[in-house]
């Protein structure tokens, strides 16, 4: 008996096609908002042949969730123990770059994972952050080399939160390069900066509906916006469930709320922190360090703004989009300004690098809100801007 037509050109690395249409799909649409049928229409079949591979959405997740730390481990076992730091981080670089689509999705999906899978997950990164604290230690004798590693690994897995696009090789090197110069900074370059900072209040709930706001942004923060319910937040103000429908249509629309009140809040910051800035330089650090307090201090709501604003519907995405585009031009006009070397493109991949060095390394020191803190995440961001 011969075999069809369909079997006779169906790829050999099919599930490997799957997982990788699937991280892309869950890292642009999020978890629960991404579809078994959209990632099988991504890989030209249909959603019941999807399912001979993968029982469940749950597990087609945690898969891609896995391999792309999975990839980076295998990075790293390629260079022997004594392989020099620069070597090792352009392996991690090409990886990451090659995989961008797809490799943020750890970042802020990951809070889906059930208990074990979360835990494995850690231990796996784990590994890589242990192989480059060591080599970061090795060579560059400075405090916090941990801090460092982790800064220096936030740098480059930034390139999976953008869509900026330069040549592959020019962006790994950019990359490592900005990689490279956290590594070498004493975090307490920039001591004395979280003192210059101004952040405006976050509003007072004077009003059940800015109450509902106040109560639901720590539970989405923590369980996740999908995972809160009505319920839960009515419970937090005091109220019943449906009373929360006299002031908000649905629940999209308190996380709508937050995402602006975020966009908001930052907004304001930036403009404070550039309105006294004397030259290109101190306007850098000027944003760099108002960026940093505010993530700090406002850890909760930014982490909710980016973690969700995928799984909105697109009507809903614009404006907030828009003014994550405002916020990252501010950065690529302020950098230009003080390296005249960059172009737009290599402005704003670095922009992201610093951004991405601030949600690493505010990770590692668990956003604990003390002026030492802000300064040394203040150094590393300015150490990967390279101003």
């Amino acid at each position: 008996m011969t075999a069809g037509p369909a079997s006779a050109t169906r790829p050999h690395n099919r599930k490997q096609l799957i997982v990788e249409a699937a991280g892309q799909v869950f890292s642009e649409r999020g978890y629960h908002a991404a579809s078994m049928e959209e990632i099988a229409a991504g890989v030209g079949i249909s959603a019941a042949a999807l399912y001979r591979h993968f029982p469940n959405k749950y597990a087609l997740f945690a898969e891609c969730a896995n391999i792309m730390v999975d990839r980076l481990v295998a990075a790293l076992d390629e260079w022997p123990p004594e392989a020099a730091l620069p070597d090792v981080l352009a392996a991690l670089a090409r990886v990451t770059v090659a995989h961008r689509a797809s490799g943020g999705l750890y970042r802020w999906e990951a809070r889906y994972l059930d208990r074990d899978d979360r835990r494995l997950l850690r231990a796996k990164f784990g590994q890589v952050v242990g192989r480059v604290t060591e080599l970061v230690g090795r060579e560059f004798r400075l405090p916090e080399e941990g801090l460092r590693a982790v800064a220096a690994l936030g740098a480059i897995g930034s390139v999976t939160m953008h869509h900026t696009s330069i040549a592959q090789r020019r962006v790994e090197e950019m990359l490592v390069a900005s990689a490279l110069r956290v590594a070498a900074t004493d975090p307490a370059a920039a001591a004395g900066s979280a003192g210059l900072v101004e952040l405006p209040a976050q509003p007072v709930p004077r009003t059940r509906r800015a109450e509902i706001l106040a109560a639901a942004i720590p539970l989405f923060a923590r369980d996740g916006f999908a995972n809160v319910t009505n319920g839960q937040i009515a419970q937090a103000v005091g109220l019943a469930p449906s009373a929360i429908y006299r002031h908000y249509p649905g629940k999209v629309d308190i996380l709508v709320a937050a995402c602006l009140q975020a966009a908001g809040l930052l907004a304001q910051a930036v403009d404070r922190s550039l309105h006294q800035a004397t030259d290109p330089r101190s306007a850098v650090v000027a944003l760099t360090a108002a960026y940093v307090a505010y993530s700090f201090e406002h850890n909760a709501l930014t982490s909710v703004a980016e973690a969700e604003i995928v799984g909105l519907p697109p009507d809903l995405q614009r404006p907030l989009i828009l003014a994550q585009r405002e916020h990252i031009a501010v950065w690529e006009q302020q950098l230009r300004l003080a390296r005249p070397d960059l172009d737009r493109r290599q402005a704003r991949l670095l922009a992201h690098a610093g951004l991405g060095v601030v949600v690493e390394a505010g990770r590692a020191l668990r956003w604990r809100d003390t002026p030492a803190n802000r300064d040394a995440v203040t150094a590393l961001v300015m150490g990967a801007l390279g101003t």
